[in-house]
């Protein structure tokens, strides 16, 4: 049951980030632009690492989890369950959201979106696959760099989830120009199985930096900064 409940609150945990994060992009985009979606998935992740974090940790990434069995913080056997239930909450927050957003008049998920991420046309800015590539890799291992400290056991107690959200706030004011932010596979995978389409054929690269970056952090956390 101690498993379970785990696994639940993570996926949970990526429905909340989906549905408020990719939500305050598609209802309220227009009105609170680049840096108020920033905002709202900063605080998404933050409330959250309060909320299940002493519960399952509050991954709800599939790219952190791969971090921390890459620091050696969680065990590889560990990680294909919460992988699973991320992707899950994450498909479920964007199968609510699009319900949601298609009760609006005029609404359409092709025209509209869905929060999806791309790169080159689908980028916001037209940023290429090279530039998204590098800019995912980097913000994530950045995201993994904080997560790791804000939760060493010398870290000061209690703000490790206003540290994370912070850092997921910052790192989505540099990425949403570039590629509408990812540096979380789950977080991609749910919109662009709504959309379909190109932000299913780019996915491959929401899935690939992020991971990289992840594990890369990880490893090199591990390496250089870990006492133990």
């Amino acid at each position: 049951m101690g498993q379970t409940k785990k696994y639940f609150a993570e996926l949970l945990g990526t429905f909340v980030l989906v549905f408020i994060g990719c939500g305050s992009a598609v209802i309220a985009g227009d009105k609170i632009g680049f840096l108020g979606i920033s905002f709202a998935f900063g605080i998404a992740v933050l409330t959250m690492a309060y909320a299940i974090g002493p519960i399952s940790g509050c991954h709800i990434n599939p790219a952190v989890t791969a971090g921390l069995v890459a620091a050696g913080r969680m065990k590889s056997k560990e990680a294909a369950p919460y992988i699973i239930a991320q992707c899950i909450g994450a498909v479920a927050g964007a199968a609510c959201l699009l319900f949601i957003a298609g009760g609006k008049l005029g609404y359409n998920v092709a025209s509209n979106g869905l929060g999806q991420n791309g790169y080159g046309a689908c980028s916001p800015c037209g940023y290429d696959a090279m530039s998204g590539f590098i800019a995912e890799g980097v913000l994530t291992a950045i995201f993994l760099f904080v997560i790791l400290g804000a939760t060493a056991k010398d870290a000061a107690p209690g703000f490790g989830g206003l540290a994370i959200g912070l850092a997921l706030f910052i790192i989505h004011i540099v990425g949403i120009p570039i590629t509408g932010t990812s540096v979380n596979p789950a977080r991609s995978l749910g919109p662009a199985l709504m959309v379909g389409g190109q932000a299913l054929s780019q996915l491959w690269l929401f899935w690939a930096a992020p991971l990289l970056g992840a594990v890369l952090a990880g490893f090199a956390w591990r390496s250089l900064f870990d006492k133990e």
